[in-house]
């Protein structure tokens, strides 16, 4: 019989945001695996570090964190073949996932190699979109309104195109785009109506209206904004919720 392979949403950063599902399956599990850059320490075990009982096998998934393509077939590869030698002798493995598994998440591609031939389960987490929405303060979307996830990089036209057919909407992986996606929305003439959120749920986050965002934009941080009609939605401030996120207890 082989081990169980559980894809563990860890949430978006404050450790007290993981599932009591996900920390009972991680304290249990005798083989963790977590995506890590290839300078640093990896964000997702950070998350879950205090939550750690202590003598699991680690295995760490390195992943370039540059603009140039890699080789991630054949990291994930790699990965696939380490995990599989554990699964193989019984033991059950958890991937560590920032956010929840199955939304924008590297997990998915582990998930396309074991899946056919392993047990998986996935352990649903909180996803930086609705932690961000709570950080805000402000409802995502509401009745028949329309919920639109933009990844920053997509060219111009094609964002301006998916928020035209959306009442709410995200724009996520900003980055270097930060510049050039915030122009854009000045240009629709949506820059009050939408915020921007940095970090959420760490110390450190950082949530405000788009119009007072300046600098460049880390990777985790997004554009949250609302084009409907929902006066519940409408009316809210968004420099009323531009306060640190409380500091976890864990």
């Amino acid at each position: 019989m082989t081990g169980t392979l559980y894809g563990l949403g860890v949430g978006p950063g404050d450790p007290e945001l993981i599932t009591l599902k996900a920390w009972r399956i991680l304290r249990a599990a005798p083989v963790i695996a977590f995506p890590a850059p290839d300078t640093g320490p990896s964000f997702a075990r950070a998350i879950v570090a205090g939550h750690l009982p202590g003598g699991q096998e680690e295995i760490a998934i390195v992943i370039p964190m540059r603009v140039e393509r890699f080789p991630g077939q054949a990291i994930y590869d790699d990965a696939a073949a380490k995990i599989a030698a554990r699964l193989d002798a019984g033991q059950d493995v958890v991937v560590l996932c920032e956010g929840d598994p199955f939304f924008y998440g590297s997990f998915m591609y582990l998930f396309e190699r074991l899946s056919p031939l392993y047990p998986t389960e996935i352990v649903p987490g909180i996803a930086s979109v609705t932690a961000a929405a709570a950080a805000l303060g402000r409802p995502l979307a509401a009745r028949n309104d329309v919920l639109t996830i933009i990844p920053g990089p997509l060219d111009d036209a094609a964002i301006a195109a998916r928020i035209a057919g959306a009442e709410g909407f995200a724009i996520m992986k900003l980055g270097r785009h930060f510049a050039r996606v915030r122009a854009l929305l000045e240009t629709l003439g949506l820059t009050d109506a939408c915020a921007y959120c940095e970090r959420v749920s760490l110390p450190e986050q950082r949530v405000l209206p788009l119009a007072e965002a300046g600098g460049e934009a880390p990777y985790f941080s997004m554009i949250l904004g609302y084009r409907g009609a929902e006066a519940a939605i409408r009316g809210r401030s968004v420099a009323s919720r531009s306060v640190p996120f409380p500091e976890s207890s864990a």
